[in-house]
């Protein structure tokens, strides 16, 4: 990408040059928060090379990137909604919580109001505030993808800290992410005050669900094919 799209040009065009950006991280994690970034980046100045969806992005690269927007951004705001925010309210109505949460920042940090919101994804009646929503909009804006590697980078930086509190899930390296490692950990380990407990057991429930069904629709063997085929 690495450039100011037609869709925020045609947006500027339509409502002034401060554009807020907006994207989340840590949707399907089985542990920690939902993080979300709103951003606005220098109407006047080029777009910094290499942003582009922060899911193509290496770990390196984003955080390189990441202090490039920082440096060059008029404003960054964070917010996020913990895992037992999550569980009280549900991953969609906590998502919108840390967006809600990171874009009550703004204004403030930019002195004014921002001139229009673009949002990553379908539109989101609860969010409360007038905005563009861009499905795949990391891909396709370049400050929805600014708050997309902001946001992974801190979320990433977040885990990394609270693996080393509870050792053993693996935290630095799967940022909380359901591998085959981590659901191990937590059999062996119990939960975690940061774990999502409804993520959790839905996993359970779906693993128990699978090791049934394998069970009860084993495919037959074949001598037992060779024996109904010769009846």
């Amino acid at each position: 990408m690495a450039r100011w799209t037609p869709i925020e040009r045609t947006l500027r065009a339509q409502h002034g040059p401060l554009l807020v950006g907006v994207d989340e991280v840590g949707r399907g994690p089985l542990a920690g928060p939902v993080v979300a970034c709103a951003i606005v980046m220098p109407p006047g100045r080029r777009a910094i090379a290499g942003v582009d969806d922060s899911k193509k992005l290496d770990a390196a690269t984003r955080v390189t990137l990441a202090a490039r927007i920082r440096e060059q951004a008029l404003v960054v705001s964070l917010g996020a909604a913990s895992a037992r925010e999550i569980d009280c309210i549900n991953i969609y109505h906590a998502t919108v919580l840390a967006m809600r949460r990171a874009l009550s920042r703004v204004p403030g940090r930019l002195g004014c109001q921002p001139h229009h919101v673009l949002v990553d994804g379908k539109p989101l009646r609860t969010l409360g505030i007038v905005h563009t929503a861009v499905v795949k909009g990391d891909a396709k804006c370049y400050a929805i993808a600014c708050a997309s590697i902001v946001a992974k980078v801190t979320r990433d930086r977040l885990m990394h800290a609270l693996a080393v509190r509870y050792e053993g899930y693996a935290w630095e390296r799967n940022s909380g992410y359901g591998t085959a490692a981590h659901r191990a950990a937590v059999d062996e380990r119990g939960l975690t005050p940061h774990h999502r407990r409804s993520f959790c057991l839905d996993d359970q429930v779906a693993l128990r669900l699978d090791t049934v069904a394998t069970d009860a629709f084993d495919v037959p063997s074949q001598s037992f094919l060779t024996e109904r085929v010769h009846e």
